[in-house]
């Protein structure tokens, strides 16, 4: 009755509520990995720094991967885009992220290879965050060329979380979270109701349902685990806009040129994890669908009508791992070895795509169903040369297969392929406090299935060539892990990274399409800095050059590839007070291959102030974009053709602006 009651007199507060944690003192954000962690660039972060982050949307919990930054370049109920070592990697391409053991990425995507929705995460329930960056984890597949991040979900709830959050432009959000001793278990459930119009023109009228039903028994080691989720979201989305537009005035530069573009998505998953000594096992039933509506280009391709197109996604997808660790000695040399095999089966009745006027459809230019089956076989070891010294080994294979069945009969057909990944790591402790890494490894990324088969071009009905099924990517890495003064954590890592086709955006025609060779170089330094007793500093910055290897007349920079990000970030917990301060800059980009329009750099300031009444009710301030800066969120360089322009249309800057200063304010009861 209690927490009845307690629920009850927080909702009909006025106020808003994200996370606000009780008064303890400040502890580092990244665990200590030395001796533990494979390479320079591998961390792992807690959720006492993620509970405190000041956050505009969910996904900017993967910017705590020093060196990456997340943005949107439509609606927030559209995945959002990634950058990360020197990749635009649009939705998802070449980073892999994985929720309690089940991928987020979904190859062979009607809008976008890899396409990665974290808009169902819920911020509060994450108990940590591991990433990993470059090919060299052989448990690591599909998509992990740049890096991969694994997120948990709490098992358990200390105490029941009733919060309400407001903010301007209608943002309301209201969350219901707790666990109970249930047949010798436990039982958490969570429940989010969020709706936002944004800054926008016109309201993006996003309204989001998201559920999380959890019953564990056992612990991490020994025990299992069954999750159900769902979440549901819909919304106007403003996309990006040309640049002539906002400067001659026709729309402002939170308008749109066609309102009615946005979208619905919903995904439901159902998963199990057991873990039993050696032995880890999981699996998961996952459906998913999207309906995304785009105008990229305006009136360039149908002056009548408009080029609105529906990108529709419909999925069931299936899949699961077995793992076996143990401890054995080989020629005197004890060694820790891991084997593994991951499976995954992805249904896909629809991947269409469809010309469309105010969200009805005038046309269909292609309509695919695929079914794709990928079977991969792992196996790791670190091996314990001397005392100081580790090496890894490892090997990675991987069997894909294509069905696909095109609504164009030559479009359709099958085709298989296999990859072999071999890793290799080099481990040094140098003293107490230093650790140095080298590393080198074979990665991939699997292209759109429907191009293994494709031999006509559904637009144009030209001939259209092929693309490989699997795409090889080589990185090495050379780095130091080391904490020289107390309570400073420093990595510093050396990077590069080769494809042998690049995954780029295409920004008028929405899709993702297979390119050019390219080659990366780069540097990444981050660190963590204990402040006081009470705060803590940590400053990460990254700088990479991104190329095509092969020779062209247009130019070998890659459009959208970064070439520095950085954050800066600060954090304090005294007494009933607390406070957070986090800047993040995203640096100029090419937007085209001769590096003639680039884009311009994007820096932003988000702060949160929380005050702890007592133990049970607490309230924080956020202030996101502090200093009300207005840069994009992502550009684009493209032709598009707004009424009365010539046919031909206008190659202009497309930029989709980040928010204005908003203020959340948050109360959270626990109970």
């Amino acid at each position: 009755m209690h927490k009845a009651l307690g629920l009850l007199l927080l909702l009909s507060s006025p106020l808003h509520a994200e996370l606000v944690t009780a008064p303890v003192k400040v502890t580092s954000q990244r665990d200590n990995l030395l001796g533990v962690a494979e390479s320079a660039s591998e961390g792992s972060v807690s959720q006492a720094r993620i509970s405190q982050l000041p956050l505009s949307r969910p996904g900017e919990v993967l910017e705590l991967t020093p060196g990456m930054v997340v943005s949107q370049h439509s609606g927030d109920g559209k995945a959002n885009q990634y950058y990360l070592r020197g990749f635009n990697l649009d939705h998802g391409t070449d980073f892999s992220t994985w929720l309690e053991g089940m991928p987020l990425n979904m190859p062979t995507h009607a809008h976008g290879q890899g396409y990665t929705d974290t808009n169902l995460l819920i911020p509060e329930l994450i108990s940590g965050l591991h990433y990993r960056k470059g090919p060299y984890y052989a448990e690591a597949g599909d998509f992990s060329a740049a890096g991969t991040a694994s997120l948990r979900y709490a098992r358990t709830l200390p105490k029941g979380i009733a919060q309400i959050s407001m903010g301007p432009n209608q943002y309301q959000r209201l969350l219901n979270a707790d666990s109970i001793a249930l047949a010798g278990g436990d039982l958490l459930y969570a429940l989010e109701l969020q709706r936002d119009d944004g800054p926008w023109d016109s309201p993006q009228d996003l309204r989001k349902l998201n559920g999380v039903l959890r019953y564990s028994q056992g612990t991490q080691a020994q025990g299992f685990d069954i999750l159900a989720m769902t979440y549901q979201n819909h919304w106007d989305a403003s996309d990006q806009v040309p640049q002539r537009a906002v400067e001659s005035g026709q729309i402002g530069r939170f308008g749109n040129i066609d309102p009615s573009s946005g979208g619905e998505t919903q995904r439901t998953s159902l998963s199990a994890d057991w873990r039993q000594g050696p032995w880890q096992a999981s699996a998961y039933a996952v459906s998913s669908h999207l309906n995304l509506f785009s105008n990229f280009t305006y009136f360039l391709d149908d002056p009548v009508n408009g080029d609105q197109f529906e990108q529709a996604d419909r999925r069931r997808i299936y899949g699961g791992k077995l793992k076996y660790g143990w401890d054995q000695a080989l020629f005197g040399i004890q060694g820790l070895h891991d084997v593994g095999v991951q499976i995954r089966f992805d249904d896909i009745r629809n991947a269409g795509l469809y010309h469309t006027r105010d969200r009805e459809r005038l046309d269909t230019v292609r309509q695919d169903k695929v079914k794709q089956a990928s079977a991969g076989l792992w196996w790791q070891s670190s091996w314990a040369l001397a005392p100081n010294w580790r090496v890894i080994t490892g090997l990675r294979a991987d069997q894909y297969a294509f069905d696909v069945n095109s609504d164009l009969a030559a479009n359709s057909g099958t085709e298989q392929a296999h990859i072999l990944s071999p890793k290799l790591g080099l481990a040094w402790r140098a003293g107490p406090d230093t650790e140095l890494y080298a590393n080198w490894g074979r990665g991939f990324h699997s292209n759109d299935g429907r191009g293994s088969t494709i031999r006509m071009d559904p637009g144009t009905a030209d001939p259209a060539n092929r693309v490989d099924p699997l795409v090889r990517a080589v990185g090495q890495e050379v780095g130091l892990r080391a904490h020289w003064l107390p309570g400073w954590q420093s990595t510093l890592a050396l990077f590069q990274l080769e494809l042998d086709s690049e995954l780029l955006f295409i920004g008028d025609a929405g899709a993702t399409e297979a390119s050019r060779p390219s080659h990366r170089v780069g540097v990444e330094w981050s660190n963590a800095l204990q402040v006081g007793r009470w705060g803590e500093l940590e400053a990460d910055v990254a700088l990479t050059r991104a190329r095509f290897r092969d020779a062209s007349a247009d130019g070998n920079h890659i459009p959208g590839a970064v070439e520095s990000t950085a954050s800066l970030g600060y954090r304090l917990q005294r007494g009933p007070w607390s406070g957070a301060v986090r800047l993040r800059y995203l640096g100029p980009r090419a937007l085209i291959e001769d590096n003639s329009v680039r884009s311009e750099g994007a820096l932003l300031v988000n702060s949160r102030v929380g005050y702890q009444i007592n133990p049970q009710l607490g309230i924080a301030v956020d202030v996101l974009n502090l200093f009300d800066r207005e840069v994009s969120d992502i550009d684009y360089f493209y032709l598009s053709r707004l009424p009365g322009e010539a046919a031909g249309g206008v190659a202009d800057l497309h930029s989709h602006p980040a928010q204005p200063r908003m203020l959340r304010v948050s109360v959270r009861l626990s109970y």
